[in-house]
């Protein structure tokens, strides 16, 4: 292939003081790259005149271009003459080398002599350093915020553009995709067992698979106590006055006590430390998954009647709540086996949304009784939320009012605290303002002081034991009555784990392995399961705080806990006076932001009518039915609209610019392209395989004018016995009439494969059937610009019996073939 580049003003003018030839041998040293910032410093300091400095800030503002620092030394050599330029300014100095014939008819960018702006040239010049003078990093910052703009003819950007547009004309033949495969050396990517084991085999290594496993031993090392040790002391400080009152809350949420809770920023949260990848999320409780598992103790555990009487074959809410985290880290290991990291992908925002938003309807109502001080029956199954309300519109009589000024006042003390004492506080201190911690403890305060359970009847939290608690296996023959719960408890947990893991990994730019984060999840429930933890989760709020007041690594985590560690150990009997009305009016106002949610309708509903359709569905389902089956719903529901959306691929018709050849635009879009005469471009983006080859088909034959009904009607000419064709028969039903039609239309048709992303075997006999349609009617069919994995199946396919397809390695190929056998 032989390349001629058209640009007249590809060489360089420059002066040297030997005169020496333009004819010099390619210098192969490497470039060495200047720093503008710095060559402006020198260059003001030298000339020293305020009028030579400030046009110098111009320089290296046109992008693109190459600049040549001619140095000094040599030049002085080579004259023979000894110059100092300090002291001297710009007219002085310039009027030098304009007698030494240096700056004769040379553009100057700056205005100091040893800056002289060139053209383009490949070669590298004796004496010179040649250096890309680009916009960025001649501007610095301002560089950056000009970058931002849009490009625009006549703005900053405009200096990007070459001052003459280049241009390129390609003389070669016309390949054949085959002769490509031949000259570059292709070879199919074996898909063979054994070749896939040796090659494992070859890349095995058992330190990396042990630092795989072990992702501390990995960052450890390289810890700097000087960079980072003083922010995760910082952040596993806040971070453990934050987890006190939310493990407590959600602990009562989850139906066990809150000592559950507490435990669960202990021992999920050291093993995820061990384990996990994410630097900045903070493992514990969540709203969510503290209401998923209060639905599982409801539907399984004993009464508390039951349970005051005794009895054989009872099961204590604690045991439903450790079997279930023991469960789940089960699955969460069996995910991480059969690799379903990406399992989380399915879950679009508009579900989690609708979901999260549904799921903090449930929290809320779950917490009513505790505002209002009443006792209502449980209910279960579906309508189990519409029922609760009923229950809690018959005992409005009958409510605590000290409980219920009590939970307003906390209410409004932290809806003070999170709108206006935060973000006063967040812009003159790192610290944020623990507010959750100060209504607990203010909390527990009163109650001691007033004494509000007997006077006023007010339900404590009840007794947190003191210590850690003894390790026990969990209850296995509950396991396969969890089983159901428990998928859908550990999807959720690890989208949330995942997504906050992803959110923060993109921001600080570091690897998060989905894989590695079911595994860290699944060991962290195991062990959790045997230290009466419910499954874990992270919280955003916590892992923002922990992120924010400078937190580095997981041993954030360490410092949390250990204080909470100590917390147990010497302040638990203290928070056992804390009010229930406390804890409600603190989880309440802490799911604002899961309500705040609810905003982002407004946004789906621009993205299309199944974002807004999955969003509504899984929100409606979780509410009026259930938290589970809602999830289902709505997970059906998004991969129902996932297949809608992949069943109907996007296809068009190509045309040519005249002004641009080698240019196919599609010509629903583009009202000044030209069809190639006698010639149908077809691209088609998207998969082809067995459940959209049909949508293939009509797409196809929608682009080309045909009927399908139509088409086979054309093709089909009754024959006499001898063989020859029923005139009568051809003409009756117009078969003749549409052959010579389409005929006449178009006799070439290209398939533009350069979008296809997949093709089975269905999809190859797909194509052969057009194929073999196409040549009954005297139309010739190429593919053009296909992948390598597309050719390797499309070969594949020729070899059990389709085809064969004429295939071409670019558009511009198959149309300059077939305009070849047009005019042949």
């Amino acid at each position: 292939m032989n390349i001629n580049h058209n640009n007249s003003n590809n060489n360089i003018n420059y002066i040297n003081n030997n005169n020496a030839s333009m004819d010099k041998p390619r210098n192969n040293t490497k470039r060495k790259r200047i720093d503008l910032k710095r060559i402006r410093k020198y260059a003001a300091y030298y000339c020293q005149s305020p009028s030579a400095r400030s046009p110098f800030h111009g320089a290296g503002t046109s992008s693109l271009h190459l600049t040549t620092i001619k140095q000094q030394a040599n030049s002085n050599n080579k004259s023979g003459t000894t110059t100092k330029s300090r002291g001297k300014t710009y007219n002085e100095i310039s009027s030098q080398y304009e007698a030494q014939g240096i700056l004769s008819n040379q553009k100057v960018i700056c205005n100091h002599p040893f800056l002289i702006k060139f053209q383009y040239t490949d070669e590298d010049i004796d004496g010179f350093q040649v250096i890309n003078t680009m916009s960025n990093q001649a501007n610095g910052e301002n560089g950056d915020a000009e970058a931002k703009k849009p490009l625009s003819p006549n703005g900053p950007a405009a200096a990007c553009k070459p001052k003459i547009q280049p241009k390129y004309d390609v003389h070669r033949d016309v390949m054949t995709h085959e002769l490509v495969i031949k000259q570059t050396g292709y070879n199919a990517r074996d898909k063979s067992i054994p070749y896939g084991l040796k090659t494992c085999w070859q890349n095995w290594s058992f330190w990396s698979m042990f630092a795989g496993i072990i992702p501390i031993v990995q960052w450890l090392p390289k810890y700097s106590l000087k960079r980072d040790l003083i922010g995760d002391i910082i952040a596993g400080f806040t971070v453990a006055i934050m987890h006190i009152p939310h493990g407590m809350a959600y602990g009562l949420l989850a139906g066990v006590s809150p000592g559950s809770g507490l435990y669960m920023a202990i021992f999920p949260t050291l093993v995820y430390m061990i384990l996990g990848t994410s630097k900045h999320i903070s493992i514990g409780t969540f709203a969510v998954a503290s209401m998923m598992t209060l639905k599982v103790v409801q539907s399984y555990a004993s009464d508390e009647q039951q349970l005051a009487e005794g009895g054989e074959g009872l099961i204590t809410p604690l045991e439903v709540v450790t079997t279930l985290a023991f469960t789940t880290g089960i699955l969460h290991l069996a995910m991480g086996f059969l690799r379903l990291g990406t399992l989380s992908s399915l879950l679009s925002d508009p579900l989690v949304n609708g979901f999260t938003t549904g799921a903090a309807c449930h929290v809320v109502t779950s917490q009513l009784k505790d505002v209002f001080g009443v006792s209502v029956p449980r209910h279960k199954g579906a309508f189990k939320i519409i029922y609760t309300l009923i229950d809690l519109c018959k005992a409005l009589p009958r409510t605590n009012v000290a409980a219920l000024i009590f939970c307003l006042g906390i209410m409004v003390f932290m809806t003070i605290c999170n709108e206006v004492v935060k973000p006063w506080l967040r812009k003159r201190c790192r610290f944020p303002l623990p507010a959750e911690l100060i209504a607990v403890i203010g909390g527990t305060v009163i109650s001691m002081l007033v004494d509000v359970q007997v006077k006023y009847n007010i339900k404590p939290v009840g007794d947190i034991p003191v210590g850690l608690p003894m390790p026990v296996l969990p209850r296995m023959d509950l396991v396969p009555h969890l089983f159901v719960d428990s998928i859908a408890i550990s999807i959720v947990t690890y989208s949330i784990v995942m997504s906050l893991g992803l959110t923060f990994a993109k921001k600080h730019s570091y690897e998060v392995r989905p894989n590695q984060e079911l595994f860290a999840m699944g060991i962290g429930n195991i062990v959790g399961g045997f230290f009466q933890c419910i499954p874990l989760a992270c919280s955003l709020s916590r892992s923002l705080i922990q992120e924010q007041t400078g937190g580095a690594s997981q041993l954030a985590s360490l410092v949390s806990a250990g204080i909470i560690l100590c917390t147990l150990f010497w302040a638990g009997p203290f928070f056992s006076f804390l009010p229930r009305c406390v804890l409600a009016g603190v989880i309440i106002v802490a799911l604002k932001p899961m309500f705040m949610q609810a905003g982002e309708l407004k946004k789906f509903s621009k993205q299309g009518k199944l974002e807004l359709l999955t969003w509504i569905s899984t929100f409606l389902c979780v509410v009026l039915i259930d938290i589970d089956i809602g999830l289902l719903i709505g997970v059906c529901i998004s991969l129902l609209s996932l297949y809608i959306k992949g069943l109907k691929p996007y296809s068009c018709l190509l045309g040519y610019i005249p002004e641009a050849s080698a240019v196919y635009v599609d010509m629903n879009h583009h009202r000044n392209a030209f069809e190639v005469p006698e010639t149908k471009i077809f691209r088609y983006a998207g998969s082809l395989n067995f459940a959209t080859s049909m949508y293939f088909r009509k797409a196809l034959n929608k682009a080309l004018g045909l009927d399908g009904d139509k088409a086979r009607r054309a093709s089909y000419m009754p024959l006499s016995q001898n063989g020859s064709a029923t005139a009568g028969a051809a003409a009756a039903n117009g078969g003749l009439n549409s052959l010579s039609q389409l005929n006449s239309s178009f006799r070439y048709l290209i398939l533009d494969f350069s979008m296809l992303g997949h093709i089975d075997v269905a999809g190859c006999r797909t194509l052969s059937d057009v194929k073999n349609d196409l040549e009954k009617r005297g139309v010739c069919t190429y593919m053009a610009t296909p992948t390598d994995r597309v050719y390797d199946c499309l070969v594949h396919s020729m070899v059990l019996g389709e085809g064969p397809f004429e295939i071409f390695p670019t558009l511009h190929d198959a149309v300059e073939y077939a305009n070849a056998c047009r005019l042949a």
